[in-house]
């Protein structure tokens, strides 16, 4: 290999990481909504698989069926990072499309 073959990987390689980063960055503006309870509980996640919001219908707040509510917002919320996590590999197939090579087997997620 000669160097100048081994300076174009470098910048190959550093284009990768600013690419991988830009597309890091992009996931905290990517959310999505899960819900359960027909509606009653939503959960807001961004890419980064952090809770933003959760909304819960007043009816629903009951301390005689708290088992109930905990099983809904556990429900709402994985349904939400579900959601996201489609989203958030969709954006970082867009951003480093022609940067990584598709290899079977290796996913970025």
């Amino acid at each position: 290999m000669s160097m100048f073959d081994m300076m174009g990987m470098m910048g190959k390689v550093k284009e990768m990481q600013s690419k991988m980063q830009e597309a890091q960055d992009k996931l905290s503006d990517i959310t999505a909504e899960g819900e359960s309870g027909g509606g009653m509980v939503k959960a807001l996640v961004n890419g980064k698989k952090e809770l933003l919001n959760i909304e819960i219908e007043p009816e629903l707040i009951n301390p005689a069926d708290a088992k109930m509510l905990s099983d809904l917002i556990v429900a709402a919320v994985n349904n939400a990072l579900s959601a996201v996590e489609g989203k958030a590999k969709v954006e970082m197939e867009k951003v480093t499309e022609g940067i990584i090579p598709k290899i079977p087997g290796f996913d970025l997620g």
